[in-house]
């Protein structure tokens, strides 16, 4: 997710600095929130933070141990869509806060206007935790009856029974009351924690003190010495920082451990698999099939790029630089927009008209800025509004195919918006189909304007290493999370521990063209998803190998394709993962069916090694 700060609030001297310091990128945008609300002072956001505690409060008094009369009188879809709105104005409160406390989460203004929102809101979900409890407390003949009789309730038909999934796990009320109010103070704070104490690093390389992104940025430049630079002093400013990110990962998993334990989930990973509406066995059948494949696709590719550079094994800093004598050069931002919407609009007008708004009306947040949420996302926001989209944009071809990814996001989420609050929401194995479909399109147009085998070479190669860092990487992520999680379950982990389990299993997945040197044991501290998402990593991988299937479905020239295609992104969270896939012919529950996908990065790697016959 991801957003900044309003117009209202932006220093234009400082922005237009930042803008001429990068002529070569031209005029980077920043994004406009007054969609939302015009700044952190405005009265709009005050009266609705006020009105969201005011209105939860007076629902609760209207409605709570009621609902078994409203279903038997007719009203209870009403009901439901008073609750949908209440959650409309939450969200929408909270994702300005969100989104402008990501603009610089070093500033103190911002920090407080976060932290404050978020207690408030807190409170306000606390009034409204009775009703979906309740609701699953009603007898499913009753609800089967009453939704033949109330259409107003049948129209919530694909929540209710969405929400029917965590009965079993669902506590009585005052514990999941407990639950919701220690948030604040518990997972929450641990996560602004983790936020803040990685946006105030600073990593020294050659004298230059640089943010992370700058820094991780360094890992991907020609020149060596640069890279192993960025390199040491990402695992020197780690290493200095390392008991403070032992102690909120020992934290985080002991919380998530109880959280387990009182809701009854088998599996460590089960409470992320039924928030992703799929099952165990799928996801282990993924992570199975991509265990397997490492020789095949990490493996291989790491050994062939070793010997494009010249050298029996790449040290870990040498993973993504770029190769000997590629073509490269820096992509200004007018020509990423174009080039994506090109892509875009060659499979179809309406997705590029979509993704042309968030251009054309300031949905984007572009500039690198200190303080500024590393990494890129796209926040739904709530349906009312819009999407929008943070980059840390710095001219590389991944930043033009982290455009596209994002701006996939953008549209999939654009096209949900009309499920309303309660059933636009996508599952994270779908989340992804949009964009790593975007990405797909965005590569297939670049590969086809490639004019030389060098060319070739360098885009397909930059494409694989994409692969593997959303397959083989994302899964590796997975396996270094279930280890952490299951050795957590035996007491606090030190350190060392952690450090000792990273690196077991990025040898693993990276395989022996892969050398760790000093430092990097200490990589794991920056990776956001384990803290804010514990299990998330799995559904890059599933979107990946999702949409490759999908991709030969489209090239194969299936009839009504795209219609498929928007209807599957417009369904938004109201079907099953099955019940979407089925029109393409494709089955996840099927193992074969992930061979589809990763056979895809294996032809890749293929061709790439014959062009070295």
């Amino acid at each position: 997710m991801a957003s900044d700060l309003p117009a209202a609030v932006f220093d234009t001297e400082a922005a237009t600095a930042r803008a001429n310091s990068r002529p070569s990128l031209g005029d980077l945008p920043e994004w406009d929130l007054s969609a939302l609300y015009p700044g952190m002072d405005s009265e709009a956001f005050r009266l609705d933070l006020v009105r969201a505690g005011t209105l939860a409060r007076a629902f609760s008094e209207a409605h709570k141990g009621r609902l078994a009369t409203e279903m038997e009188g007719g009203e209870l879809g009403r009901t439901i869509a008073a609750y949908e709105e209440l959650q409309e104005l939450m969200g929408r409160v909270m994702s300005y806060a969100g989104l402008v406390y990501a603009g610089d989460t070093t500033d103190p203004k911002r920090t407080k206007f976060y932290g404050d929102a978020s207690e408030k809101i807190t409170s306000a979900a606390g009034s409204l935790l009775f009703f979906e409890l309740e609701l699953n407390r009603l007898d499913d003949v009753d609800i089967q009856a009453a939704l033949e009789r109330d259409e107003c309730l049948a129209h919530y038909r694909p929540w209710l029974s969405d929400i029917a999934k965590e009965k079993p796990y669902q506590l009585d009320d005052k514990v999941e009351e407990l639950f919701l109010e220690k948030s604040v103070t518990g997972a929450g704070a641990w996560n602004r924690l983790f936020d803040e104490t990685m946006s105030a690093l600073r990593f020294d390389v050659d004298g230059e003190d640089l943010a992370i992104e700058p820094t991780l940025h360094l890992l991907q430049e020609p020149d060596e010495a640069k890279r192993k630079a960025a390199a040491e002093a990402l695992g020197k400013t780690f290493r200095a920082n390392l008991r403070t990110f032992t102690l909120i990962t020992n934290t985080l998993a002991k919380d998530k451990e109880i959280s387990d334990r009182w809701r009854g989930f088998a599996d460590i990973a089960d409470a992320r698999h039924l928030s992703n509406r799929v099952e165990r066995e799928v996801v282990d059948a993924l992570v199975a099939a991509v265990h397997a494949a490492y020789p095949r696709l990490s493996h291989r590719y790491y050994a062939l790029k070793a010997k494009w550079m010249g050298k029996e094994t790449l040290a870990y800093y040498d993973r993504n630089a770029p190769l000997p004598n590629a073509v490269t050069r820096p992509v200004g931002w007018d020509e990423a927009r174009e080039t994506v919407l090109t892509a875009y609009g060659s499979f179809s007008p309406d997705m590029a008209a979509i993704a042309r708004r968030f251009f054309d009306e300031n949905w984007i947040d572009a500039p690198t800025r200190p303080g500024k949420s590393p990494g890129a996302f796209a926040h739904p926001t709530v349906p009312s509004a819009h999407p929008y989209v943070l980059l840390n944009y710095q001219g590389r071809t991944r930043d033009v195919m982290t455009l596209a990814h994002e701006l996939g996001h953008g549209v999939h989420q654009v096209l949900a918006g009309h499920n309303g609050a309660l059933m636009a929401p996508t599952p994270l194995t779908l989340a992804e189909t949009a964009s790593v479909f975007g990405e797909m399109l965005t590569f297939r147009s670049l590969l086809a304007k490639t004019q030389t085998p060098a060319e070739r070479r360098t885009l397909l190669a930059s494409k694989v290493e994409d692969m593997i860092n959303t397959v083989v990487r994302q899964i590796a992520f997975y396996t270094f999370e279930r280890e952490i999680h299951s050795a957590r379950r035996e007491g606090e982990l030190t350190s060392e521990q952690i450090c000792e389990i990273w690196l077991k299993v990025q040898a693993e997945s990276l395989g022996p063209s892969i050398t760790f040197g000093p430092g990097y044991e200490t990589y794991w501290t920056y990776i956001p998803h384990f803290i804010h998402s514990p299990f998330y990593v799995y559904a890059y991988a599933f979107g990946d190998c999702l949409v490759n299937s999908l991709y030969g479905v489209y090239e194969g020239a299936e009839p009504g394709f795209q219609d498929k295609y928007f209807a599957l992104l417009k369904a938004g969270g109201t079907r099953h993962h099955s019940e979407l896939l089925a029109p393409f012919g494709l089955d996840a529950t099927d193992p074969a069916f992930w061979q589809i996908g990763l056979s895809l990065i294996e032809r890749m790697i293929g061709e790439l090694e014959a062009m070295e016959a």
